[in-house]
């Protein structure tokens, strides 16, 4: 089955590129992205920050089923457009990537319709391919998938 989240990554690069189009208008699909609640249910994980502005920070922690955290990200936002863009750092703790720096772009396709690209930028090319050889696109897939059916709900 073909993913729908699409990652391009040109070999030699220190950045790739993630394309997914979504049948929500894009207030929809950005607050998905501004709103801690709704972030919390399709990433299925837990928002300890999120503040969603120009110049502020967010930090998100996934525990296991014994209540254990297994992972950590935080980050700072350095520019925020309603419905339009976010520009971010992300950071995992205690893993060897170091921090990459996030574009978001948020477009309006239809009145019901809208696209995410966001290009992200790592130190080197050999960091960017070791993160790819995670699970990566098949997690964000299946949370983007999560985020369409979980927002669908608000039209």
């Amino acid at each position: 089955m073909e993913l729908k989240t699409k990652i391009h990554a040109e070999d030699g690069r220190p950045d790739l590129l993630i394309t997914r189009e979504f049948d929500l208008p894009v207030q929809l699909l950005f607050k998905a992205y501004e709103d801690a609640e709704l972030f919390e249910q399709w990433m299925n994980t837990k928002v300890v920050k999120l503040e969603s502005r120009k110049h502020g920070s967010w930090a998100f922690e996934t525990s296991n089923a014994e209540g254990q955290v297994v992972f950590k990200a935080n980050g700072t936002i350095h520019d925020f457009v309603p419905d339009k863009k976010i520009v971010r750092t992300f950071e995992i703790e205690n893993a060897p990537f170091d921090v990459q720096l996030e574009f978001l772009d948020f477009e309006r396709l239809t009145d019901d319709t809208s696209k995410l690209t966001i290009h992200s930028i790592y130190r080197s090319a050999a960091l960017r391919d070791q993160m790819l050889k995670l699970p990566f696109n098949q997690g964000l897939n299946m949370a983007h998938n999560r985020l369409q059916d979980i927002v669908n709900k608000l039209k």
